[in-house]
């Protein structure tokens, strides 16, 4: 289509979240008490990929959980009158935990208020970080990712497709025109 522009192929992806992976293990100096959490959809598959490749390095298998964000949005009255509500798996304490939420796109950063709403309610982390494949800005709340891949100048009526392997059979980004 015309309007469409891939910007990242598999092996870009997989370039940034290597660099991503050694990014957050400089900063925790290790692994110790830390957790990753995938936003789903996209983020729970991006959290799989950035624990393998902490096994790889580290050789521990950092503990992850998924959530679902669909409850906790301010806007989930406008997008349908029955979310379709998935499932949040947390099968660890988050308590004094360092957590790394991971997501596919920051946007406008309401998905990741209400993602913290979530891991609040699971307990008390020690501390909450924010790692996300494409940074899009337009933000409408004062959210910031601590690890971003890519940063993307976009005009705000564009959509920034994030496709993975696991979900849509391939790996690519792709910014299109509504």
């Amino acid at each position: 289509m015309a309007n469409e522009k891939v910007i990242l192929k598999a092996k870009d992806i997989d370039r940034i979240l290597t660099r991503i992976t050694h990014e957050i293990l400089e900063t925790h100096k290790g692994v110790k008490d830390l957790v990753l959490i995938g936003i789903r959809t996209g983020g729970v598959y991006l959290a799989d990929r950035i624990q393998k490749k902490i096994s790889e390095i580290e050789d521990v298998v950092v503990p992850k959980g998924d959530i679902d964000i669909n409850l906790y949005r301010d806007d989930w009255t406008r997008i349908s009158h029955q979310p379709v509500i998935q499932k949040t798996e947390i099968p660890f304490s988050l308590d004094d935990q360092e957590v790394i939420l991971v997501d596919d796109v920051l946007f406008t950063g309401r998905t990741v208020r209400a993602a913290m709403g979530v891991l609040i309610d699971f307990g008390r982390p020690k501390r909450i970080e924010l790692a996300v494949l494409i940074d899009r800005g337009h933000r409408e709340l004062p959210i910031e990712a601590n690890y971003a891949g890519k940063h993307v100048e976009t005009i705000y009526d564009t959509t920034v497709n994030v496709y993975l392997k696991e979900s849509a059979g391939k790996d690519e980004v792709v910014i299109s025109r509504r």
